[in-house]
This record gives structure tokens, sequence and C-alpha cells, in this order.
């Protein structure tokens, strides 16, 4: 609603010195007009900009409590080689082939300090990458790794904007990634949820359950 708000003002004040500069220049009143017509330009690339912005912010879903983020179910094709679903809260499903022993989520968090989320701006997330791990370091160095972006790279991003600039968001508490990763075995389901400590996964079904009872 704020943003909204921003977004709807600047535009309106674009216009209101856009019509102001208009009639000015018509009355050959020159300086003036000149004036008006750049304080419209201001306001109307303000606007698109905050528009610009907006967009972008709605890729972070909004957090104000533990949250759910999606769900992750395994199917083994091989030898340490599973093919995963990740279905979103909104129903939408992507199909993966992770290779490893198990299974890790990243994502970015935006944590803004208690007046900005007065403002509307809560503590944000947005899932970034889904790869297969391996239990053993030297695995991990010299075995087949698997890794899958989650989003499309943005071309107006805010977590850029709020790493480049954060000397000017005083109203930004922490701007840090979390992941969390637990067993990949057939069969096994899990959830994804997001605190504001970050990412959790926790077994939905009995045969995650008992690759995590027995993980080690």
């Amino acid at each position: 609603m704020t943003i909204t708000a921003l977004i709807i003002f600047c535009a309106l004040a674009g216009i209101l010195f856009f019509v102001a500069a208009v009639r000015r220049l018509r009355r050959r009143r020159v300086l003036g007009g000149t004036l008006s017509g750049a304080a419209a330009l201001i306001f109307l690339l303000l606007s698109a900009c905050i528009t610009l912005l907006a967009v972008n912010l709605r890729t972070y879903q909004r957090l104000s409590y533990e949250q759910a983020a999606g769900e992750v179910q395994f199917t083994r094709i091989a030898d340490r080689d599973f093919n995963a679903v990740l279905t979103y809260p909104g129903g939408e499903r992507a199909n993966f082939e992770l290779r490893g022993d198990e299974w890790q989520v990243d994502a970015r968090v935006l944590k803004w300090h208690a007046f900005a989320n007065l403002l509307g701006f809560d503590t944000a997330y947005r899932l970034e990458r889904i790869s297969g791990r391996y239990s053993r370091i030297e695995d991990e160095r010299n075995l087949k790794r698997t890794v899958y972006a989650l989003n499309p790279a943005q071309r107006l991003d805010l977590w850029d904007l709020a790493r480049r600039y954060r000397g000017w968001l005083p109203w930004m508490d922490a701007l840090y990634g979390s992941a969390t990763f637990l067993p990949m075995v057939d069969g096994a389901l899990y959830e994804i949820k997001v605190s504001q400590s970050g990412l959790i996964a926790r077994p939905l079904n009995q045969a995650a359950r008992d690759a995590v009872g027995s993980w080690h």
C-alpha cells in the first residue's frame, strides 16, 4: 500500500508539473516553464523507478512469520541420483535431477528495522537455487555436482541495490543468505519454510523421517 501510494503520488505530481510547464511555456514564461518541466521529469522518473522496484520486490515474498516456501519429494533414479519435484505454495512444480547424498536449498533474505516494517517493508525472501551435495568432502571435490537456479536474473534487483548502497539504507537491518540441507532417499517428502532466522526444512512422511533419524 505504501509503495503504491508513492507511485501514485510521484506520477500525479509529475503530471501536474507537466501541465504547469505547458501552460507557462504558452505564456512565454520560459524560466518557469523550464523549471516545471524539470520537476515533471524528476517525479515521472521517480514513479518509474519505484514501479520497477515494486515489481522486483514482489519476487521477495513478504515474511512476518514462519511461512511455507514449498515441498520437495524425491524418487531414486540410480545410486546417488534422484529426481526431485519442487512444489511451490501456489501449486507450480519444477523437476530437477540431483546427484549426491543430500539436497540443499539456498535463499536470499532481506530483513528491515521495526520502523520500516510499520511502513510495509516486512522481512522478505527469495529462493535462489537447489542443488545436490555429498556427505564426504572428497566426493564433493571429485564427483559430478548438480545445481539449478530457482529464479531468473532480474534486470533491477533489490538485493544488488541494497548490497551496493547499504550505507544509504539505514532502515535495513540485515542482508544475508540462508541455506538448509537434508538427506535424499527414495520416496522422501520434505517441507521448506522460512522464519525470521532463515530457511527451515522438515520431513513430512515416514521415509523422510527415517532418513533424518539415521543421518550421519
